[in-house]
């Protein structure tokens, strides 16, 4: 017989066999199964692939089988237990490592085209040359523009290893020919503060985006820069914020909290994956008031943080009910690069609140919880979110707060969609805004830049011609325009036109003190620092509400 397509293959699907009856054996024998089963397993499982690849009507990629029923399996273990390619490795892990190597570019894809949208400070491009508003049309001779390119092929295509060369071909505006730049890959920093600033003369706020390996670091630095600016009072945004290093969560939350309190436990069927972790240094705003922004877009080591400051009435929790993701996934590399995420225990808050929401085995109805809530006015009304009357826990001072799943905040803020409309909902998602905006930005780079932030912030004004403007380009993108809506949007709009230009010149903090003018969670934060100073000097808050 010759070397058939199985005959090849048969020593992976044996491997892929093993590798399985050792990550089965090891949970499975532990949980009391006994070898003769966990065998059995295996050797169903690799019976099955193997009948598959030789008799099959069709040609199948059996790597692709393994891949999918590998993952289905986890889907019924929970919701965050996930099996990541080898492929996909590498980017997944990217934005919790703080750095990647690249040529070090923000960019959007704008009518199938790759805009750069700034040049990231000290790195390759911008030391090439590269600016605000270059299209790329080449990367080493292959055309890239018009042919449906997504995030991942320009991530392939831009992201290599320190030291090598790409080179791109870029059109500029008004020029009607490529030119060409080399550029030297290096390491590129990511920032997971986005911002920090002074919002008055007390008044400081950060902004977490994710916490990655150098979000402590960062955070340090912003909140002693506010220090040394007279920072007596803070708002602490998390909404939005994934999650990611658990250790991270923990630093930021022990800058705050006094003493050796409890921050977070972690419990689970394997002792050796249970641990408690305490505040254990003096931190650098252990008093002021405090404000932690959540909304239903912050998981994980966001609901880590504001579930201990509120437990030990530390700081008031303003937005809305978080994500609820408190499980715990440990990274397990497998032999082909590829790697398991596998849960091992569960976060309880400080008072002994499981984060995390119920999972029925039922991925789609699990990640549509966020349509369920908004559906059932949960973020418009405050009466209509569901409390689990048997899941009751007191706070360090003794105010009452709930389990069973997210973190419900100390102060509702409803969803403001006063200013919505599907014109500007389309003009959003067609980047017409975004591409605006950098053509005006390249128009007038030079005055906007000797303004200064502050100066743009108090006194630029979005003009009816520059609307006028705006729509035109709408138009030209098939966005079609509707009186009604616009007049409805204007002002969101305005907002969004001034703070995409302000990002372009001042990148995150730009855009994030012009764009927090329409945050209402922001915006009404900064009515309730009086609760705040009350939270932080009443000993004791039995029967409180707030």
């Amino acid at each position: 017989m010759g070397n058939t397509r199985f005959n090849i293959s048969a020593p992976i699907l044996v491997a892929i066999g093993l590798a399985a009856g050792v990550l089965l054996g090891a949970t499975m024998i532990n949980q009391g199964t006994s070898d003769h089963e966990v065998v059995n397993s295996v050797v169903k499982f690799r019976e099955v692939i193997s009948n598959i690849e030789k008799s099959y009507v069709d040609d199948v990629e059996s790597e692709v089988l393994v891949n999918d029923a590998i993952s289905k399996m986890l889907e019924k273990l929970d919701p965050h237990s996930i099996y990541i390619p080898k492929s996909d490795v590498e980017l997944t892990n990217a934005d919790l490592k703080g750095e990647f190597e690249g040529i070090g570019i923000e960019f959007n894809i704008i009518r199938d085209t790759i805009i750069v949208v700034s040049p990231i400070s000290g790195g390759p491009s911008e030391g090439a040359g590269i600016k605000s508003g270059d299209k790329i049309i080449e990367v080493d001779g292959e055309n890239v523009a018009g042919i449906g390119i997504n995030l991942r092929g320009v991530i392939d295509r831009l992201r290599g290893p320190k030291g090598s060369e790409v080179i791109v071909g870029i059109l500029r505006r008004k020029s009607i020919k490529l030119d060409e730049f080399k550029i030297i890959r290096d390491k590129i920093p990511q920032f997971s503060v986005d911002v920090g600033y002074m919002i008055n003369d007390q008044i400081g706020y950060i902004k977490i985006s994710r916490f990655s390996a150098t979000t402590y670091d960062e955070f340090r630095k912003e909140l002693e820069n506010l220090k040394s600016q007279g920072l007596e009072k803070l708002i602490l945004d998390l909404q939005g914020n994934p999650g990611g290093y658990m250790d991270r969560a923990v630093n930021v939350a022990d800058e705050f909290i006094a003493g050796d309190k409890l921050i977070v436990s972690q419990d689970g069927r394997v002792k050796r994956y249970n641990s408690e972790y305490r505040a254990f240094k003096k931190g650098l705003f252990e008093d002021g008031p405090l404000i932690v922004l959540i909304n239903e877009g912050s998981a994980s080591g966001s609901e880590i943080v504001a579930g201990a400051l509120q437990d030990h009435d530390r700081a008031l929790i303003v937005g809305r009910r978080s994500f609820g993701k408190g499980l715990v996934q440990m990274p397990i590399p497998l032999s082909d690069g590829s790697e398991l995420r596998l849960t091992i225990s569960r976060y309880y808050t400080p008072s002994g609140r499981s984060i995390q929401k119920p999972y029925n085995g039922d991925m789609d109805i699990y990640h549509a919880d966020r349509i369920q809530r908004y559906e059932h006015g949960e973020f418009f009304n405050e009466d209509s979110i569901f409390v689990n009357d048997s899941l009751i826990y007191k706070t360090s001072k003794g105010r009452t707060v709930y389990g069973g799943g997210g973190i419900m905040p100390d102060y509702f803020v409803p969803m403001d969609t006063a200013y919505d409309s599907q014109y500007f909902t389309d003009l959003f998602y067609n980047n017409v805004i975004r591409e605006y905006t950098l053509e005006y930005f390249n128009e007038n780079r030079e005055s906007l830049e000797k303004m200064g932030l502050d100066e743009f912030n108090n006194e630029f004004v979005v003009t009816e011609n520059m609307l006028h403007e705006l729509v035109k380009l709408g138009k030209k993108v098939e966005v079609s325009f509707d009186r009604n809506e616009f007049e409805k949007s204007k002002p969101l709009i305005r907002n969004r036109i001034k703070a995409y230009i302000a990002r372009s010149a001042w990148n995150s903090k730009g855009w994030y003190k012009v764009a927090n003018e329409y945050n209402e969670t922001f915006q009404e934060a900064l009515n309730h620092f009086d609760k705040a100073e009350h939270l932080a000097s009443t000993e004791s808050l039995v029967n409180e509400k707030y």
